[in-house]
């Protein structure tokens, strides 16, 4: 069962800052914020929402389709899709634009500061769902801003259920397209701080809007995460990993675990948790799509952190 993934594909570029960024920011004097911090660790990695989602659900034994735009720079991108048997006969190449480019600084309490250059993205509404075939689940992840309507309005057309994931794309959206989104929508997954944008801009609560979905889920990073299903509220706990190292890519991690559930028919319990374990492993390592597990870790993994089985 094929799950269509409609987002971003990107290099980030990620620098560490070996120091806290309120050591350097005066808050009486953001009116004239002039800073520039050292960054000696410095790498590039194969990101992108839709790139990271598909890399997660690819380990977990699902089948990502990507659906992106991409430019002229995106031939180690393409080699590395080829690698790791990931079909990109739906990333459409914009040969007089760059692919999408993150340039992320991280500081020592996993603080982030990003710079994006959307470049090829703005166009992805050059891609539509109708064009994938076999698609039994998708999500509608931050990619160009014509592109999530279009593609939302396909999926919805198609009568594909699909997960909404504004993320950092959620600012170029008001209250009005926010709630058709999420009317359009099956699913809806945000962080906590979009939780709280959400609710500002729609003016509705988490719990009102959830009634709208089947589920709506908010992550919370360290303090777990929540879905709203049937009425009530299911609280997920974390699972603690073996090392923090790069909260990099995490939520797309999660958002694999999700989808995979989803996908694979297992109740909110299980998906949430599942979720909860591919963000804990995803963090203990640099980057968006350098954390590797077989189906039978996961299993074990699984068993030992919550005393369940998958």
């Amino acid at each position: 069962m094929k799950t269509l993934i409609c987002g971003s594909v990107a290099f980030d570029t990620i620098m560490v800052f070996s120091d806290r960024f309120k050591n350097h920011i005066l808050p009486e004097q953001l009116h004239i914020l002039n800073v520039s911090f050292l960054v000696p660790d410095m790498r590039r990695e194969f990101g992108g929402c839709a790139g990271n989602i598909a890399y997660s659900l690819k380990l977990l034994g699902g089948e990502p389709l990507v659906m992106a735009t991409v430019g002229k720079d995106f031939q180690p991108y393409a080699e590395r899709f080829e690698t790791l048997r990931l079909d990109r006969s739906h990333v459409t190449e914009v040969p007089d634009a760059f692919t999408a480019q993150a340039f992320i600084t991280t500081d020592l309490d996993d603080n982030q500061i990003t710079a994006f250059h959307p470049g090829a993205m703005m166009e992805s509404h050059r891609n539509h769902v109708a064009d994938a075939k076999g698609v039994t689940l998708g999500i509608v992840a931050p990619d160009g801003r014509d592109g999530m309507l279009q593609h939302a309005r396909e999926f919805r057309e198609a009568g594909i259920p699909f997960v909404f994931d504004p993320g950092q794309g959620l600012p170029m959206f008001g209250g009005e397209e926010l709630r058709a989104f999420i009317d359009m929508a099956t699913y809806v997954t945000v962080n906590d701080y979009e939780a709280k944008l959400v609710e500002e801009r729609t003016g509705e609560s988490v719990e009102a809007l959830a009634k709208r979905v089947k589920a709506f889920i908010v992550t919370r990073g360290s303090a777990g995460s929540s879905i709203w299903s049937g009425g009530e509220m299911l609280e997920i706990p974390t699972v603690t990993p073996e090392v923090v190292v790069d909260p990099t890519g995490c939520g797309d991690a999660y958002r694999s675990g999700l989808l995979y559930g989803i996908t694979n028919g297992l109740d909110w319990a299980l998906t949430g948790r599942l979720a909860s374990l591919i963000g804990s492993i995803k963090i203990a390592k640099r980057g968006g799509q350098n954390h590797t597990f077989t189906r039978d870790e996961i299993d074990t993994r699984f068993k030992e952190a919550f005393d369940m089985r998958l």
